[in-house]
């Protein structure tokens, strides 16, 4: 190890036990509901709205999240291969050319997907659920989301995947178990630390309330969230998708382009409404 240089060769299983494992990755996910819950908990009680809501909100955000993330994987990045793979899109198995199957998990996620479908089932959920605006509760369930976003780049990082263009110095992280020599940028680090300075800033400004109206949080999630996003790109691997057709940016780029519009545009709407 050098002072700059990090040779990484971590498992990726935290516990097996026969062919049963606990994954970093998965425990990534564990960890971001778990927190989320305890803090939209704390919130709620803050604003004095029971929280026998969130149980039915955690089904609904876990489910849309898995599903928009495998869905955007798919459509967004991979779909010249699920094509002609379709068992592969829902379930965790590869179907194996001599026949028969393998479990393989879900290794395809796209955060651009969870986005996307994270509104839709907060859509349904409100529709379900209508003790509040859509807007009131957006403003505060984005909050946990961006730590959750911050903890899954860290299991990116123990699956030595999303993996940052080489730096050409001796500065970086060598991705032994990846059979690479050459350091590379830590972009899921770069990635996930921004995500976690914009989780305490949304909470800065969750609880200093004077003068923000519905929406100001929304905003500056969506435009702030993936201005991250867009920027760590530029030092990151492409991961395919449609680039080819439009190689001036990376398809993260290209994706995250109208999701920051959006937000300056919700942004711009929540500070002309009248207190």
């Amino acid at each position: 190890m050098h002072l700059l240089k990090i040779l990484w060769e971590p498992s990726t299983t935290l516990i097996k036990i026969g062919s049963f494992g606990i994954y970093y990755y998965s425990l990534m996910f564990v960890i971001a509901f778990a927190l989320g819950l305890r803090i939209m908990k704390k919130m709620y009680e803050k604003d004095r709205v029971s929280i026998d809501y969130l149980e039915p909100m955690l089904f609904y955000v876990v489910i849309s999240t898995l599903l928009g993330a495998r869905l955007g994987e798919v459509f967004f990045y991979n779909w010249a291969y699920y094509q002609n793979h379709l068992l592969e899109i829902l379930l965790p198995i590869q179907v194996l050319d001599e026949g028969g199957f393998k479990f393989v998990g879900f290794r395809g996620l796209a955060s651009h997907g969870a986005a996307i479908g994270i509104l839709l089932g907060i859509v349904l959920y409100r529709l379900q659920y209508p003790y509040k605006s859509l807007v009131w509760v957006l403003d505060r369930l984005i909050i946990p989301t961006t730590l959750g976003a911050a903890f899954v780049r860290i299991g990116n990082f123990f699956n030595s995947e999303i993996v940052g263009n080489y730096t050409g110095n001796n500065y970086g992280v060598v991705f032994v178990n990846r059979g690479e020599v050459l350091p590379r940028h830590p972009a899921q680090l770069y990635e996930s630390i921004g995500y976690f300075l914009l989780f305490f800033l949304l909470r800065y400004l969750y609880k200093n309330k004077e003068n923000r109206k519905d929406g100001f949080l929304l905003g500056v999630f969506m435009s702030v969230l993936f201005s991250i996003r867009f920027l760590v790109e530029f030092v990151k691997e492409s991961q395919g998708g449609f680039e080819t057709n439009l190689p001036a940016l990376s398809t993260g780029q290209w994706l995250s382009i109208p999701l920051i519009l959006a937000g300056l545009v919700v942004l711009t709407i929540s500070q002309r409404k009248k207190t």
